[in-house]
């Protein structure tokens, strides 16, 4: 079952109270949304994933050894999409001790990831805007480990498991990110 992105937002709000991840997740969600447009799959389902992601890091505390599993339970539940729900158990590659095989998992790890690079990158701008932002920068930003050091580069890197060189794969995020800059306060 798909819920409608009202309904999702709700959802979201219910258990994710900080608002930096609230941002991170409509940034995640316009990724994911733009991915599936260009690989053809449903934006809808995809974006979905996106938003819905982290809807356990509060209950979870963060903790890479929890963290979506407990989202997996709480979607199930409430009779989500099985392929959305196990998209967002399988973003977090550390609770399940399992590798992700499917174009929608990689797909999920890889856009949610980029854009908290794509964050730090328009930070260090003087403006601090999305618009600033160019999809080169963040290849450049990709190579530099000390810069925004605990996004994880592998995951991101995972756009080329599906098809979609580094390069295309940060100008599509960049580009769909600008397209919310207002929502998300960048």
């Amino acid at each position: 079952m798909l819920i409608p992105r009202e309904e999702a937002l709700l959802l979201l709000r219910k258990y994710v109270k900080n608002d930096r991840m609230i941002v991170h997740s409509l940034a995640s969600e316009a990724v994911l949304r733009a991915l599936a447009r260009k690989l053809g799959y449903d934006p809808e389902r995809w974006g979905l994933a996106g938003l819905l992601h982290d809807l356990d890091v509060e209950i979870t505390a963060g903790d890479p050894l929890n963290h979506g599993p407990e989202s997996f339970r709480i979607l199930t539940g409430l009779g989500i999409d099985p392929e959305i729900a196990d998209a967002i158990r399988m973003h977090n590659e550390m609770a399940t001790g399992l590798p992700r095989t499917t174009v929608f998992q990689h797909a999920l790890a890889a856009g949610e990831t980029i854009t908290g690079l794509i964050m730090a990158t328009a930070l260090v701008y003087p403006d601090r805007r999305i618009a600033s932002v160019k999809p080169s920068s963040v290849v450049k930003r990709m190579k530099e480990k000390a810069f925004a050091a605990s996004v994880k580069r592998e995951n991101i890197l995972e756009c080329e498991l599906i098809g979609v060189p580094l390069s295309d794969f940060s100008a599509l995020a960049v580009d769909a990110m600008k397209e919310i800059a207002g929502e998300i306060g960048l």
